[in-house]
């Protein structure tokens, strides 16, 4: 019997174009402007943007606690989709799978988020939460509000 591992599904209308989102997505001195999920910065941001490449972001929260998740592109399409691996620093045996799908929309895109095979529910609840985040950085970084 296959254990079903736990998802998410994040779904948000940004007021931009799916390029410059993926822009935002992909580019790293783009990424260090807004890339993590509260007011914190970010303190780097590496991108290889490539089947097999790899990319690595560190951020600061509120907290003062930093966070290093690290990943591999596995399926690049410019401007529509993007699939990555998604790990923790020290932390590898915990490999999820995030997907990001950018569909043009009347005056904006619709992105929708898609985080699979976290580990259990708490990964799970963490990573929405971390996420939504995320999304409401990016729709700032747009000038979404």
């Amino acid at each position: 019997m296959t254990e079903t591992l736990p998802s998410l599904t994040l779904v948000r209308r940004i007021k931009a174009q799916p390029a410059t989102i993926y822009a935002a997505l992909t580019k790293p001195e783009l990424m260090i402007q807004w890339w993590s999920p509260d007011a914190g910065p970010t303190l780097r941001a590496e991108a290889d943007v490539r089947p097999g490449g790899r990319f690595n972001i560190v951020f600061r929260l509120l907290d003062g606690s930093e966070h290093n998740p690290t990943g591999v592109y596995r399926e690049i399409v410019p401007d529509e989709k993007l699939v990555f691996t998604w790990e923790w620093a020290g932390s590898p045996e915990r490999e999820s799978l995030v997907t990001i799908l950018l569909k043009p929309l009347d005056g904006g895109t619709e992105v929708t988020l898609i985080h699979e095979q976290l580990p259990d529910e708490a990964a799970r609840e963490s990573h929405e939460a971390g996420w939504k985040g995320f999304l409401d950085k990016l729709s700032m970084f747009m000038g979404d509000r």
